[in-house]
């Protein structure tokens, strides 16, 4: 099986770069290093026992009351005033 060396490994970055974009490959790169590090931790056996507390944290977070803007009834008015 041929070793892909300097110039493969290039090509690859360059053609994920046009899939995804220079604004989603930090979000991607974020998100593999979470799975990575979730599945070496599920491979070592250290599942963490999900406790009420943090299921009440993040329910709470989701569950924040969103600010209302006022509504007078008028659709607001964007044209420019000379």
């Amino acid at each position: 099986m041929p070793q892909i060396g300097l110039p493969e490994l290039i090509i690859i970055l360059v053609v994920i770069l046009l899939l995804f974009g220079s604004s989603k490959l930090p979000d991607l790169a974020k998100a593999m290093g979470r799975s990575i590090r979730e599945f070496k931790k599920a491979a070592a056996g250290e599942d963490e026992p999900k406790t009420p507390e943090k299921a009440t944290k993040k329910a709470s977070a989701a569950d924040a009351p969103v600010a209302q803007a006022k509504d007078n009834g008028k659709p607001a008015d964007t044209r420019k005033q000379s």
